[in-house]
Protein backbone atom coordinates (compact mmCIF):
# COMPACT_ATOMS: atom_id res chain seq x y z
CA UNK A 1 0.00 0.00 0.00
CA UNK A 2 1.44 3.41 -0.83
CA UNK A 3 2.44 5.26 2.16
CA UNK A 4 0.37 8.64 1.76
CA UNK A 5 -2.29 6.13 1.15
CA UNK A 6 -2.23 5.46 4.31
CA UNK A 7 -2.00 8.58 6.15
CA UNK A 8 -4.89 10.38 3.82
CA UNK A 9 -7.09 9.34 1.05
CA UNK A 10 -7.37 12.57 -0.14
CA UNK A 11 -3.71 13.32 0.17
CA UNK A 12 -3.13 10.23 -1.78
CA UNK A 13 -5.75 11.64 -4.71
CA UNK A 14 -3.89 15.12 -4.80
CA UNK A 15 -0.71 13.34 -5.63
CA UNK A 16 -1.91 11.32 -8.22
CA UNK A 17 -3.54 14.09 -10.37
CA UNK A 18 0.00 15.99 -9.64
CA UNK A 19 1.71 13.07 -11.24
CA UNK A 20 -0.87 12.67 -14.28
CA UNK A 21 0.05 16.58 -14.96
CA UNK A 22 3.90 16.07 -14.75
CA UNK A 23 3.37 12.98 -17.09
CA UNK A 24 1.57 15.22 -19.66
CA UNK A 25 4.34 17.74 -19.36
CA UNK A 26 7.09 15.65 -20.04
CA UNK A 27 5.00 14.59 -23.10
CA UNK A 28 3.90 17.98 -23.91
CA UNK A 29 7.72 18.75 -23.80
CA UNK A 30 9.20 16.44 -26.08
CA UNK A 31 6.45 17.05 -28.51
CA UNK A 32 7.87 20.96 -28.49
CA UNK A 33 11.00 20.04 -29.52
CA UNK A 34 9.37 18.01 -33.04
CA UNK A 35 7.09 21.43 -33.57
CA UNK A 36 9.05 23.79 -36.20
CA UNK A 37 6.11 26.30 -36.73
CA UNK A 38 6.26 29.16 -34.56
CA UNK A 39 2.61 30.04 -34.02
CA UNK A 40 2.16 26.14 -33.19
CA UNK A 41 5.08 26.73 -30.55
CA UNK A 42 3.31 29.26 -28.89
CA UNK A 43 -0.01 27.17 -28.79
CA UNK A 44 1.67 24.60 -26.73
CA UNK A 45 3.59 26.62 -24.57
CA UNK A 46 0.36 27.84 -23.65
CA UNK A 47 -1.20 24.37 -22.36
CA UNK A 48 1.75 23.86 -21.18
CA UNK A 49 1.60 26.50 -18.93
CA UNK A 50 -2.11 26.00 -18.00
CA UNK A 51 -0.89 22.72 -17.03
CA UNK A 52 1.52 24.42 -14.75
CA UNK A 53 -0.78 26.50 -13.11
CA UNK A 54 -2.88 23.84 -12.38
CA UNK A 55 0.16 21.50 -10.64
CA UNK A 56 0.98 24.29 -8.61
CA UNK A 57 -2.50 24.97 -7.16
CA UNK A 58 -2.49 21.61 -6.48
CA UNK A 59 0.62 21.61 -4.40
CA UNK A 60 -0.56 24.08 -2.86
CA UNK A 61 -3.94 21.73 -1.44
CA UNK A 62 -1.11 19.18 -0.82
CA UNK A 63 0.83 21.24 1.41
CA UNK A 64 -2.39 22.29 3.05
CA UNK A 65 -3.67 18.96 3.88
CA UNK A 66 -0.07 17.84 5.49
CA UNK A 67 -0.24 20.80 7.48
CA UNK A 68 -3.58 20.21 8.92
CA UNK A 69 -2.67 16.39 9.89
CA UNK A 70 0.64 17.43 10.97
CA UNK A 71 -0.58 17.46 14.91
CA UNK A 72 -1.94 13.53 14.64
CA UNK A 73 1.39 12.13 12.72
CA UNK A 74 4.68 11.46 13.72
CA UNK A 75 7.93 12.65 13.04
CA UNK A 76 8.91 10.05 10.37
CA UNK A 77 5.34 10.36 8.39
CA UNK A 78 5.75 14.25 8.45
CA UNK A 79 9.10 14.07 7.41
CA UNK A 80 7.97 11.63 4.26
CA UNK A 81 4.96 14.06 3.45
CA UNK A 82 7.56 17.24 3.39
CA UNK A 83 10.05 15.50 1.51
CA UNK A 84 7.27 14.55 -1.45
CA UNK A 85 6.31 18.50 -1.18
CA UNK A 86 9.78 19.35 -2.13
CA UNK A 87 9.99 16.68 -4.80
CA UNK A 88 7.56 18.01 -6.55
CA UNK A 89 7.83 21.78 -6.53
CA UNK A 90 11.53 20.64 -7.62
CA UNK A 91 9.83 18.74 -10.80
CA UNK A 92 7.40 21.42 -11.68
CA UNK A 93 9.98 24.25 -10.97
CA UNK A 94 11.95 21.81 -13.68
CA UNK A 95 9.27 22.56 -16.36
CA UNK A 96 8.61 26.17 -15.55
CA UNK A 97 12.88 26.96 -16.60
CA UNK A 98 12.01 24.84 -19.59
CA UNK A 99 8.76 26.64 -20.11
CA UNK A 100 10.98 29.76 -20.12
CA UNK A 101 13.65 28.39 -22.40
CA UNK A 102 11.32 27.97 -24.93
CA UNK A 103 9.68 30.95 -24.40
CA UNK A 104 13.13 33.08 -24.71
CA UNK A 105 13.90 30.91 -28.02
CA UNK A 106 10.94 31.86 -29.72
CA UNK A 107 10.82 35.61 -28.80
CA UNK A 108 14.27 35.81 -30.27
CA UNK A 109 13.65 33.56 -33.34
CA UNK A 110 10.24 36.12 -33.97
CA UNK A 111 12.27 39.38 -33.64
CA UNK A 112 13.39 41.06 -36.94
CA UNK A 113 14.34 44.73 -36.70
CA UNK A 114 15.73 46.33 -39.94
CA UNK A 115 18.33 48.68 -37.80
CA UNK A 116 19.61 50.86 -40.64
CA UNK A 117 17.73 51.88 -43.62
CA UNK A 118 20.07 53.77 -46.15
CA UNK A 119 18.64 55.67 -49.14
CA UNK A 120 18.55 54.37 -52.42
CA UNK A 121 20.75 55.36 -55.19
CA UNK A 122 18.49 57.06 -57.40
CA UNK A 123 17.37 59.26 -54.50
CA UNK A 124 21.33 59.76 -53.63
CA UNK A 125 21.89 60.83 -57.75
CA UNK A 126 18.98 63.65 -57.80
CA UNK A 127 20.50 64.85 -54.71
CA UNK A 128 23.98 65.34 -56.55
CA UNK A 129 22.30 67.13 -59.36
CA UNK A 130 20.80 69.43 -56.90
CA UNK A 131 23.44 70.80 -55.54
CA UNK A 132 25.77 70.77 -58.36
CA UNK A 133 23.24 73.72 -60.14
CA UNK A 134 23.05 75.42 -56.40
CA UNK A 135 25.73 78.81 -55.28
CA UNK A 136 27.76 78.49 -52.34
CA UNK A 137 25.54 80.53 -50.25
CA UNK A 138 22.89 78.46 -51.15
CA UNK A 139 24.49 74.91 -50.03
CA UNK A 140 25.64 76.53 -47.06
CA UNK A 141 21.77 77.76 -46.26
CA UNK A 142 20.27 74.52 -47.33
CA UNK A 143 23.05 73.09 -45.06
CA UNK A 144 21.84 75.30 -41.79
CA UNK A 145 18.12 74.68 -42.41
CA UNK A 146 18.37 70.78 -42.73
CA UNK A 147 20.87 71.10 -39.48
CA UNK A 148 18.31 72.89 -37.62
CA UNK A 149 15.14 70.60 -38.77
CA UNK A 150 17.76 67.64 -37.54
CA UNK A 151 17.98 69.52 -34.22
CA UNK A 152 14.28 69.66 -34.02
CA UNK A 153 13.94 66.44 -35.13
CA UNK A 154 16.27 64.99 -32.21
CA UNK A 155 14.57 67.06 -29.50
CA UNK A 156 11.28 65.54 -30.32
CA UNK A 157 12.75 62.29 -30.31
CA UNK A 158 14.09 62.64 -27.16
CA UNK A 159 10.60 63.85 -25.94
CA UNK A 160 9.02 60.84 -27.28
CA UNK A 161 12.22 58.55 -25.43
CA UNK A 162 11.19 60.55 -22.01
CA UNK A 163 7.46 59.89 -22.44
CA UNK A 164 8.04 56.39 -23.39
CA UNK A 165 10.05 55.57 -20.06
CA UNK A 166 7.56 57.64 -17.61
CA UNK A 167 4.57 56.05 -19.38
CA UNK A 168 6.76 52.80 -18.91
CA UNK A 169 7.51 53.45 -15.44
CA UNK A 170 3.63 53.95 -14.64
CA UNK A 171 2.46 50.94 -16.54
CA UNK A 172 5.19 48.41 -14.71
CA UNK A 173 3.84 50.03 -10.84
CA UNK A 174 0.26 49.13 -12.11
CA UNK A 175 1.13 45.91 -13.50
CA UNK A 176 2.78 45.10 -10.39
CA UNK A 177 0.40 46.21 -8.07
CA UNK A 178 -2.26 44.87 -10.05
CA UNK A 179 -0.09 41.47 -9.91
CA UNK A 180 -0.15 41.97 -5.89
CA UNK A 181 -3.72 42.08 -6.02
CA UNK A 182 -4.24 39.03 -8.41
CA UNK A 183 -1.92 36.88 -6.39
CA UNK A 184 -3.70 37.99 -3.04
CA UNK A 185 -6.92 36.71 -4.54
CA UNK A 186 -5.49 33.43 -5.84
CA UNK A 187 -4.09 32.89 -2.39
CA UNK A 188 -8.21 33.80 -1.03
CA UNK A 189 -9.52 31.68 -3.38
CA UNK A 190 -7.20 28.67 -2.61
CA UNK A 191 -8.12 29.18 1.11
CA UNK A 192 -11.83 29.25 0.40
CA UNK A 193 -11.59 25.90 -2.26
CA UNK A 194 -9.38 24.40 0.95
CA UNK A 195 -11.91 25.08 3.68
CA UNK A 196 -15.03 24.58 1.18
CA UNK A 197 -13.11 20.79 1.24
CA UNK A 198 -13.14 20.89 4.91
CA UNK A 199 -16.87 21.87 4.95
CA UNK A 200 -18.33 19.49 2.83
CA UNK A 201 -16.24 16.37 4.89
CA UNK A 202 -17.72 17.71 8.02
CA UNK A 203 -21.30 18.00 6.60
CA UNK A 204 -20.85 14.36 5.71
CA UNK A 205 -19.86 13.40 8.71
CA UNK A 206 -22.74 15.06 10.71
CA UNK A 207 -25.81 13.44 8.40
CA UNK A 208 -23.77 9.76 9.14
CA UNK A 209 -24.03 10.62 13.05
CA UNK A 210 -27.46 12.06 12.73
CA UNK A 211 -28.50 8.92 10.71
CA UNK A 212 -27.46 6.89 13.55
CA UNK A 213 -29.11 9.15 16.13
CA UNK A 214 -32.63 8.81 14.70
CA UNK A 215 -32.06 4.92 14.32
CA UNK A 216 -31.32 5.01 18.07
CA UNK A 217 -34.45 7.13 18.55
CA UNK A 218 -36.93 4.87 16.44
CA UNK A 219 -35.63 1.54 18.34
CA UNK A 220 -35.90 3.74 21.49
CA UNK A 221 -39.46 4.64 20.41
CA UNK A 222 -40.49 1.14 19.72
CA UNK A 223 -39.39 -0.37 23.18
CA UNK A 224 -41.50 2.28 24.80
CA UNK A 225 -44.63 1.70 23.10
CA UNK A 226 -44.06 -1.85 23.29
CA UNK A 227 -43.63 -1.31 27.41
CA UNK A 228 -47.01 0.99 27.23
CA UNK A 229 -49.19 -2.01 25.13
CA UNK A 230 -47.92 -4.80 28.05
CA UNK A 231 -48.71 -2.23 30.70
CA UNK A 232 -52.74 -1.66 28.89
CA UNK A 233 -53.00 -5.51 28.24
CA UNK A 234 -52.07 -6.56 31.90
CA UNK A 235 -54.72 -3.56 33.08
CA UNK A 236 -57.54 -4.89 30.66
CA UNK A 237 -57.11 -8.40 30.99
CA UNK A 238 -54.97 -9.34 33.98
CA UNK A 239 -55.27 -13.08 34.16
CA UNK A 240 -54.11 -13.44 30.53
CA UNK A 241 -51.02 -15.80 31.79
CA UNK A 242 -49.46 -15.68 27.97
CA UNK A 243 -48.15 -12.18 28.91
CA UNK A 244 -45.48 -12.01 32.15
CA UNK A 245 -45.33 -9.67 34.50
CA UNK A 246 -42.82 -7.10 33.56
CA UNK A 247 -40.02 -6.72 36.67
CA UNK A 248 -40.55 -4.30 38.72
CA UNK A 249 -44.28 -3.30 37.91
CA UNK A 250 -47.04 -3.94 41.51
CA UNK A 251 -49.95 -5.89 40.42
CA UNK A 252 -52.80 -4.96 39.88
CA UNK A 253 -55.22 -3.67 42.12
CA UNK A 254 -58.26 -6.04 41.71
CA UNK A 255 -55.47 -8.77 43.23
CA UNK A 256 -54.28 -7.20 46.10
CA UNK A 257 -57.52 -6.56 47.01
CA UNK A 258 -58.19 -10.57 46.42
CA UNK A 259 -54.73 -11.01 48.15
CA UNK A 260 -56.19 -8.82 51.82
CA UNK A 261 -59.24 -10.98 51.59
CA UNK A 262 -57.86 -13.63 51.62
CA UNK A 263 -55.60 -13.41 54.82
Amino acid sequence: MDPISAVSEELAEIEGQINDIFRALSNGFQKLEKIKDSSRQSRQLEELTDKMRDCKSLIKDFDKEVKSLESGNDANTNRMLNDRRQSMVKELNSYVALKKKYSSNLASNNKRVDLFDGPGEEHMEENVLLASNMSNQELMDKGNSMMDDTDQAIERGKKIVQETINVGTDTSAALKAQTDQMSRVVNELDSIHFSLKKASKLVKEIGRQVATDKCIMAFLFLIVIGVIAIIIVKIVNPNNKDIRDIPGLAPPAMNRRLLWIHY
